[in-house]
């Protein structure tokens, strides 16, 4: 481990120290270790990022903090809130620290805000639960918590319940929610990895000012090496519940020296990474930035590609969502146009709500169409019928975004695998038996594993799964719709590498869905970007990365963090050059 001090300017007092800090969980009679003698501290208005992949210890020992850890816990060691003990600290003194003086991010608001209440009352409640203060003077003062945020509507949000806010709306209240009552401290953990890029760029320019304008605290958990470069001043990097390494963010990102640390970095996706010559995105920003208003709005567009003998082909596609009680109906895809060839995997981009995924579904007869043609493997899906949608079965496969939930939690791995055989009739007895270990081998799992059940496995190796039962039939199209975006980021690295391999063994079509131009860059031949229902812009990876037309597709690439905190801060300064440059057009 490294053994860098980390000193203060003299007078000044950490907010946060931790000593020596162990936490174990009590697991069939036995303590087992979760974060082994962790030692850090925070000052005033730093940021200091505590990294790591899943089951790492980061966030178990960021509850012990606010002594949020189940029941069947343990935390030993020196935990200092401002030279004040909180291991020591009675429940009702812990109950004022929180919120009061420490608060917290968590990775997904919708879970952590209550969804029967306003935001502007859980935000209220949260002040006059600490402070003696009329409901009226409260919410003026959340109203303000939630402009300071920059929320696009406070008064508005305020009224709102959670589900009728975005995802980056639902953050920024949450943000609000944590800072309402200016604490010293803020814990976020894994604040943004539920947020689409360019939201996730927002919310840490958000951080980044609410932190310098508050001095706060900010203990930040993250796996996201690029977010560590963009907000963190000091990095803790942790592997199997042990801190490995740690020092000032410029140095860890410099000159790592643990090997878990220099596979950490060296796993993060980078653009341009698939051909071997990484893309300088800031030379790319820089050319888009010196670019006048009137060359980005008369750019020509690239002309859609000519397949020859599609697999998948979209003509003028239009998908809607039809009128419930006041609501009109909703056009979620409009004339769309797109095509994929047999062996050729399209990566298809953008943001939440931008139509991609009702793309994926359309494609494999989930979802009808309103308008235009849709062909897939030689079937038309135009006039949407179960029968045709059967028959449809045997040629798509897809592979969900989290692999958790899209496997049955009672049926052992061999049997989610072989089911989609078994039910086509294509094999059974010991030929199942046989074809099931076959897909085991191909997808790198060990033959064994076919009697574990879904929880006993990792989320790659969860993930591995759902691509063997994809297919598992030999289909001509894969729709792969986020398959990375809830796996850490060596995972992640290893899941692609597989899926990119399968791809060229095995030459089915693949559309490959995803907000994540590095990973989708890695993965494709072509890229098509979608914003609001429509393609915005298509191309080669090299037009789309290297000289992005549409200002969505400027933006898109600005959002991206990289990992190195100097070409981070040059990119932050061109992004906003970049989104000024934009706006008009966007």
């Amino acid at each position: 481990m490294s053994d860098i001090q980390h000193t203060y300017p003299a007078g000044t007092t950490p907010v946060l120290t931790v000593d020596n800090l162990c936490v174990d969980f009590g697991v069939d009679n036995a303590w087992v270790p979760a974060a082994k003698n962790l030692s850090y501290t925070i000052g005033p208005g730093e940021v200091v990022a505590v990294v790591g992949e899943s089951g790492s210890g980061k966030s178990a020992s960021s509850m012990a903090i606010l002594d949020l850890l189940p029941k069947n816990s343990r935390v030993r060691g020196t935990i200092d809130v401002n030279g004040r003990s909180v291991t020591s600290m009675s429940p009702r003194a812990l109950r004022e620290l929180r919120g009061e003086e420490v608060a917290a991010i968590f990775q997904e608001p919708m879970t952590a805000l209550n969804p029967v209440y306003t935001v502007g009352f859980q935000i209220v409640e949260t002040i006059r639960t600490h402070r003696p203060m009329p409901p009226s003077e409260a919410a003026k003062k959340a109203i303000e918590m939630l402009t300071l945020v920059e929320m696009p509507d406070p008064k508005k949000a305020f009224d709102s319940y959670p589900h009728q806010l975005s995802g980056g709306q639902r953050q920024r209240a949450m943000i609000a929610q944590a800072l309402v009552l200016d604490p010293s401290l803020l814990i976020a953990d894994e604040p943004t990895t539920a947020l689409d890029v360019t939201v996730q760029a927002e919310i840490l320019e958000l951080l980044r000012d609410l932190k310098d304008r508050l001095k706060s605290a900010v203990l930040l958990i993250t796996h996201d090496m690029g977010v560590v470069a963009d907000l963190a001043d000091w990095v803790v990097v942790m592997q199997q519940g042990v801190i490995v390494e740690q020092g000032p963010a410029a140095q860890i990102f410099a000159s790592p020296q643990d090997p878990y640390t220099q596979a950490l970095l060296a796993a993060v996706p980078h653009l341009g990474q698939s051909d071997g010559e990484e893309v300088d995105v800031t030379e790319t920003l820089s050319e888009v930035a010196s670019e006048s208003i009137a060359e980005f709005a008369s750019a020509e567009r690239e002309a859609a590609v000519h397949v020859t003998e599609p697999v998948l082909a979209l003509n003028d596609v239009i998908i809607e969502y039809g009128a419930r009680g006041k609501v009109g109906t909703f056009r979620a895809v409009d004339e769309v146009s797109l095509e994929i060839g047999r062996g050729e995997i399209l990566g298809l981009v953008g943001e939440s709500g931008s139509g991609k995924s009702t793309i994926g579904r359309a494609a494999i007869g989930l979802q009808p169409i309103a308008g235009g043609s849709l062909v897939v493997a030689g079937t038309d899906l135009s006039k949407h019928s179960r029968k045709i949608v059967k028959t449809l079965r045997r040629k798509v496969g897809i592979v969900f975004q989290d692999p958790s939930s899209s496997l049955n939690p009672r049926l052992p791995i061999g049997e989610s695998i072989g089911e989609p055989l078994f039910l086509a009739g294509e094999a059974k007895g010991k030929v199942l038996d046989r074809r099931v270990e076959e897909l085991l081998d191909s997808v790198r799992l060990p033959k064994s594993y076919r009697n574990r059940f879904p929880h006993e496995l990792s989320g790659g190796q969860k993930q591995r799964v759902g691509i063997a039962r994809a297919l598992s039939l030999s289909p001509e199209l894969l729709v792969a719709d986020e398959p990375t975006s809830a796996l850490d980021v060596s995972v992640q690295a290893t899941v692609l590498e597989l899926l990119k391999g399968l791809q060229r063994e095995l030459n089915f079509a693949c559309l490959f869905i995803s907000h994540d131009l590095a990973v989708v860059d890695i993965m494709a031949d072509r890229i098509a970007v979608m914003h609001h229902g429509k393609i915005v812009e298509t191309g080669s990876r090299d037009q789309i990365l290297r000289s992005p037309k549409d200002p969505y597709t400027q933006r898109l690439i600005a959002a991206i963090p990289v990992p190195d905190p100097e070409q981070q801060r040059e990119r932050r300064e061109l992004r906003r050059t970049v989104l000024k440059a934009t706006d008009d057009v966007a």
